[in-house]
């Protein structure tokens, strides 16, 4: 039997042909790589079947082929598509909310028969973390390839001057950091293009270990991408740029990328503008995407664009420059063919270029580089020996560097055969894909983990299961609504033949006091201590499975000596609040900020716990993975039970968690004002009513008793 790989890829558009590549900022070199990856993997005999994992997309405003689940790509590859969130297209800084809803269904999707994989790779932050979620849910090997990497982003943009508020509210930065950082501490493995990548941006993350790195160069289809071109391939290409260049046949400076900042391709039109030298013996070529109506492009590509078109008229470049309006995919091979049949050069000024993709598609062509002194250009010039670098950040060396490297017919030469052979020697797919299989041979089958087996509680297994929050909707003096709730559980037979179960932050031991007081059905499930532990069936007997998962890597004590400078704002509860997966703080300034400074020091200390916020006042300190959204979700698994047949309440800050993927959720009248704003999911109804009350409203609202 062969391997069974998943691949998460979720922003874009995403299918088996006609890539939309530049279409927006969402469908890029990204997208190219993972359907080439897809495609290499298929044919593989020690493959059995490899699967893409994208969004399911109903929007008239694109193509209906991503409103299809699935889609074949080849011979045991094919795409799957899941809905979560709304049901158009949206740019990934806005799927955030909505990402742990995938996860559930993904989770799903994996127990269902002959649907289990041996490996999980996730591209980009997003399907990180849903790849991290899945991972530890299910004891899947996880596998994280970034493509980039939201602090070198967030570090570029400041350093142009952006200011930090607007980053955060256009990037949604902060959240795409945090998780990167769940990704690679869940990760078994992580795959960068460039040696750079790894020790100068990964290297900044606290949960990044060196230790699970390995560089893969990407790789280039052969099939495409070659040097052998046609007169009539060079005949088409010339007939696009024919009403743009005065004189076609000048030795071309080619730049295909999207128009967006970070390419930089302003700063090129101005070094070309600015030289005498290149003007009198070069054409600049730009292919910059498709534009039928300016208009409808995103702010940042007619920003650039016109920015462009400003920097043609300054320097009358009028018949120098040519930016045609639309190309097709398959059209990308031959313009590189057509530079070099004419001995230009292919340009990549891009101000942070970690992948370079396009650099090897030149070079299979047998086109040379100018490129950025930044990441993957990097490892290419020192395997190819094909073109020269430069600092794109310094506009008289941009100029100088491109002088230099269109002024000798023999050193052209010598590049253009350099690269050819290099490509085929490190850069083809054969070799990027015996590279990734030995990896995950070598490296993933000894991390292979195990789903959660099922157990059953006492008695029969629940169709459906109601969580009642202890420590604030039951936290109450008796009184009619009480009463009411006492009677309607015991009525439709919670505790009998419906789970009932507790959330807590106290102990076991506390809890039970508590709830004796409140005469209401026995729970089946006690999840207390913040979600660190779970108790099953009138005998408390502690889930030993759950304790064995969250201890991995928990160190106790290393978690209060990383705290100890935050002595100032915040103080240890006392022991019996304590827990020995659980470390329990009371701050002295209420605020969002502790959990800032509490994240940046485990992540020092490369401590893998996470902080959690509740009440605005009390701080909690669990093992990662550990929380009551994860605890529930667990105790779903083991009984077989669907997420969606979960009712839980939702009142205080910090309850969000509750909020995300299937599980329906109530808020009562009398919630933080905060938990609306964080509001994530579909399934959440808002009572008019506090507390005890709201309970009710919630049964009542979701039908929550019935048929199986």
């Amino acid at each position: 039997m062969g391997f069974r790989v998943l691949h998460l890829h979720l922003h874009g558009l995403f299918r088996s042909h006609d890539l939309e590549l530049g279409r927006d900022a969402d469908t890029g070199g990204q997208t190219l790589y993972v359907l080439d990856l897809v495609r290499s993997l298929a044919i593989r005999p020690e493959v059995e079947r490899v699967d893409v994992v994208t969004r399911l997309i109903q929007d008239r405003r694109v193509s209906l082929d991503y409103a299809r689940s699935r889609e074949s790509i080849a011979p045991g590859a094919r795409i799957l598509r899941f809905p979560f969130g709304p049901k158009r297209y949206l740019r990934k800084e806005l799927l955030w909310p909505h990402l742990e809803e995938l996860a559930d269904l993904l989770v799903h999707h994996l127990n269902q028969p002959g649907e289990m994989v041996d490996w999980i790779h996730a591209h980009y932050a997003d399907a990180g973390l849903v790849g991290a979620l899945v991972s530890r849910r299910l004891g899947i090997p996880l596998v994280f390839t970034g493509h980039s990497l939201g602090r070198e982003k967030q570090r570029r943009l400041l350093a142009a001057g952006g200011d930090r508020q607007q980053i955060e509210q256009t990037y949604s930065i902060s959240r795409r950091i945090e998780a990167e950082e769940r990704s690679l501490a869940q990760a078994d493995l992580v795959i960068t293009s460039t040696r750079q990548e790894a020790e100068d941006q990964y290297a900044r993350y606290g949960h990044f270990d060196a230790d699970c790195a390995e560089v893969v160069p990407p790789g280039v289809d052969a099939s495409r991408f070659h040097p052998m071109g046609s007169a009539q391939e060079r005949t088409d290409v010339q007939s696009m740029l024919g009403s743009f260049l005065r004189h076609p046949d000048r030795a071309p400076l080619l730049a295909i990328s999207r128009a967006v900042r970070r390419k930089n391709i302003p700063a090129l039109v101005e070094a070309f503008g600015c030289s005498r030298v290149l003007r009198q013996r070069h054409n600049l070529v730009l292919v910059l995407g498709c534009r039928d109506d300016p208009r409808q492009l995103e702010r940042q590509q007619r920003d650039v664009i016109q920015q462009v078109f400003d920097l043609v008229d300054r320097y009358n470049l009028y018949g120098l420059v040519a930016y045609p309006k639309q190309h097709r995919r398959e059209e990308i091979p031959a313009f590189y063919r057509w530079a070099a049949h004419h001995r230009g050069l292919f340009v990549n000024p891009a101000l942070t270029e970690p992948f370079g993709l396009t650099l090897l598609e030149a070079a299979a062509c047998g086109l040379p580089m100018v490129a950025t002194d930044d990441g993957g250009p990097r490892d290419i010039q020192a395997r190819c020996d094909n073109g020269l670098l430069v600092d794109v950040t310094d506009p008289s060396a941009l100029q100088e560097t491109l002088e230099r490297a269109g002024a000798h017919d023999q050193q052209w030469l010598r590049w253009s055969e350099n690269g050819v052979e290099a490509i085929s020697r490190h850069f083809s797919w054969d070799a990027h894909v015996n590279r990734y299989l030995a990896l995950m041979e070598q490296r993933l089958r000894s991390a292979g983990g195990s789903v959660a087996p099922r157990s059953e509680p006492e008695g029969t297994i629940p169709a459906r299961l109601l969580l009642l929050d202890l420590d604030s909707s039951l936290e109450l003096p008796e009184g009619e609504a009480l009463a009411d709730l006492r009677e309607r559980l015991c009525v439709d037979g919670f505790g009998d033949r419906h789970g009932l179960g507790i959330l807590t932050g106290r102990s076991i031991q506390m809890a039970r006091q508590r709830y004796r007081e409140l005469h209401l059905p026995e729970p089946q499930v006690w999840i207390s201590r913040a979600g660190s532990e779970i108790h099953v069936g009138s005998e408390l007997q502690p889930d030993w499975q759950w304790q064995q998962r969250i201890e991995a890597d928990w160190q106790r004590q290393l978690v209060v000596q990383a705290l100890e400078d935050l002595r100032d704002h915040i103080t240890l509860q006392d022991p019996q609040h304590q827990g020995p997966f659980k470390v329990s703080y009371l701050l002295q300034e209420p605020g969002p900020e502790i959990l800032t400074l509490v994240r940046q020091r485990l992540r020092r200390d490369g401590i893998k716990a996470e902080p959690q916020l509740r009440c605005h006042w009390f701080l909690d300190v669990l093992p990662q993975g550990a929380s009551r959204s994860e605890a529930i979700r667990f105790l779903a698994l083991r009984w077989g039970l669907q997420l969606e047949q979960v009712l839980v309440m939702a009142s205080q800050q910090g309850d969000a968690e509750l909020m995300g993927g299937l599980p329906a959720t109530v808020i009562p009248a009398d919630h933080d004002p905060c938990l609306l704003r964080q509001r994530q999911q579909q399934r959440v109804f808002l009572s008019n009513r506090s507390s005890v009350a709201a309970v009710l409203d919630g049964l009542n609202h979701f039908r929550f008793v019935g048929q199986r």
